[in-house]
């Protein structure tokens, strides 16, 4: 190992080792000392007074460090010494087998060595001895400012894999400090590094190194950084495999960063082109089809109305609508009644009798209400959320998540939010449905589960809902967050005091707001048949026309 030889610089000179390898053709790099030994600046050459040249290099300046070694090639990973010796790097063997590597460190400022990095080949580890304030990163000081393009990689041996398969040709720049330090490590050389027109960066192919690039990224203007997705781990491992036509069009290929959540439309063709078509379901109902166009999964639909005014039944007709036209799951939060009502509800569906008489007569076999469980509950293909009054926002979502992983269900009916709402601790009623509304939307996009909400509406300054009033978007009771995080909101409007019974019975539908398609206003009416139990579609009780002038 060098020791310590207290020499004084007497003059300046072009390096010949320089001159050879292309580093710096030009520039007085070369200092020679009245001991008559040499040593670079710039590629760490060295040579002693007697003419024996290695790469062994000393600094006093700052901080206490050695650097021996002799260039040479690193077979194993199969970088020249050529490569080698292009970045100031020197080796320690044992025998034959390479056992430290060394990697020279400069100040960026004053462009002098610093410090080194050593590289213990058994049990990889890497200590570093010098000052480590102010350094520029690994390889910086054999470029100059500006340029087409710099590469930066994660490590040291990298650097050189991506200069040996550059056959030494373009800047390749490492971190010193791995993954973990690479944000600082480019932040105290981003404007060394903004000085070129592309920074190519060529990380690990990994959690850490993907972590790293996130971290990055963002410290360079818009456009300049690119990132290489590489096949294999890193740029170390292209070489040893040598996969240099494989890195080079990786290299080539690396994409312009862009904030995560941001795409460019052509990135979208397979996902546009050769998407699965998304199939809506129709309605029970005939004319809401008009205007909506069915339903979808991955939307989140929500119907309003004053109290009393069937949304509960219009829930009903659909659970069991679901059943008969598709082969999906269905979940049912019914938060106002028990299971067994619920159950009973759809039954009733089945058994086209309203669900008093269901519930109530006695002179219905038992045989046929068996028969109407089989057809429904009994296909195993409801999930009810039996709730004992316990409906706080994580247990009902906690709830909603297993119903949709653990049981399948395509579709869930919540009825309805208020009560949810009603159950938490916070008693801003805004604030919990901005909440609550805002992890429905989130679990939709998430899952792809198509969602049916009930809410309801807050008191009209006007006529009263259940007196026929209609309904607006923002008579959603108790938040924005409503209208605006659903896919279509359905208003039922009835005169429940009319003195009209078909009129008192006839439930306008209006469609508020409609992102699939844009279309909105009055799409439907639906009369209860007192004799059947079931909502059918019908005219317009007080013009007698289906074809109302305001559809």
């Amino acid at each position: 190992m060098l020791q310590k030889v207290e020499s004084k610089e007497i003059r300046k000179e072009p390096c010949p080792r320089c001159r050879e390898s292309g580093h710096d053709r030009k520039g007085d790099n070369l200092g020679v000392f009245d001991d008559g030994h040499v040593y670079c600046y710039k590629c760490g050459h060295y040579a002693n007074g007697n003419g024996v040249t290695t790469n062994v290099v000393e600094h006093r300046e700052k901080g206490n460090f050695e650097m021996s070694g002799v260039a040479g090639p690193i077979k194993d990973r199969r970088i020249s010494q050529r490569i080698v010796e292009k970045f100031g790097v020197t080796l320690e063997y044992k025998g034959t087998d390479i056992v430290k590597h060394h990697y020279p460190y400069y100040n960026r400022d004053t462009g002098k060595m610093s410090g080194v990095k050593t590289r213990i080949v058994n049990n990889k580890t890497f200590p570093y001895q010098g000052d480590s304030s102010n350094l520029a990163l690994f390889g910086q000081h054999l470029y100059g400012e500006g340029g087409r393009a710099v590469t930066i990689t994660e490590g040291e041996i990298d650097a050189m894999a991506v200069s040996e398969m550059f056959d030494g040709k373009w800047p390749v720049v490492s971190i010193r400090t791995g993954a973990a330090g690479a944000k600082t490590d480019i932040k105290n050389n981003l404007e060394w590094l903004e000085s070129f027109e592309s920074i190519v960066l060529c990380f690990d192919n990994d959690d850490a190194g993907s972590k790293a690039l996130d971290q990055v990224l963002p410290l360079f203007s818009h456009g300049k950084a690119k990132v290489v997705k590489l096949p294999l781990k890193d740029a170390g491992e292209m070489l040893v495999q040598g996969k240099l036509q494989e890195f080079t069009r990786a290299w080539w290929d690396a994409k312009p960063y862009k904030p995560s959540g941001l795409i460019n439309g052509a990135d979208l063709y397979d996902r546009i082109i050769n998407s699965p078509i998304v199939e809506s379901v129709p309605y029970p109902w005939s004319c809401l089809n008009i205007l909506t166009h069915g339903f979808r999964p991955k939307e989140l639909v929500t119907f309003t109305s004053g109290s009393g005014m069937g949304k509960s039944q219009v829930t009903r007709e659909l659970s069991h609508y679901l059943l008969r036209q598709t082969s999906d799951n269905i979940g049912i939060m019914a938060l106002e009644e028990s299971v067994d009502l619920t159950g009973k509800g759809i039954m009733s569906i089945e058994a086209n009798l309203p669900l008093p008489t269901l519930r109530n007569d006695p002179d219905i076999p038992k045989s046929d209400h068996i028969k109407w469980f089989n057809m429904t509950l009994g296909t195993g293909r409801f999930t009810l959320m039996e709730h004992f009054g316990s409906t706080g926002e994580d247990n009902l979502l906690s709830k909603l998540r297993y119903m949709i992983k653990g049981t399948d269900c395509k579709w869930v009916i919540i009825d309805h939010l208020s009560i949810i709402v009603s159950d938490q601790e916070n008693n801003d009623e805004r604030k919990a449905i901005d909440s609550i509304m805002t992890k429905f939307r989130t679990i939709v996009e998430e899952t792809g589960v198509g969602i049916f909400l009930v809410s309801h509406l807050k008191r009209p300054d006007g006529k009263a809902h259940e007196d026929g009033g209609k309904i607006s978007l923002g008579q959603l009771r108790g938040s924005a967050a409503i209208a605006q995080l659903s896919d279509m909101v359905i208003g039922l409007e009835r005169d429940q005091q009319h003195e009209d019974l078909t009129i008192r019975n006839t439930t306008t539908v209006r469609v508020l707001k409609n992102r699939y398609s844009g279309e909105t206003g009055p799409a439907c009416y639906l009369l209860y048949d007192r004799d059947t139990g079931r909502m059918v579609e019908t005219c317009n009780p007080e013009t007698g026309d289906v074809d109302d002038e305001e559809f």
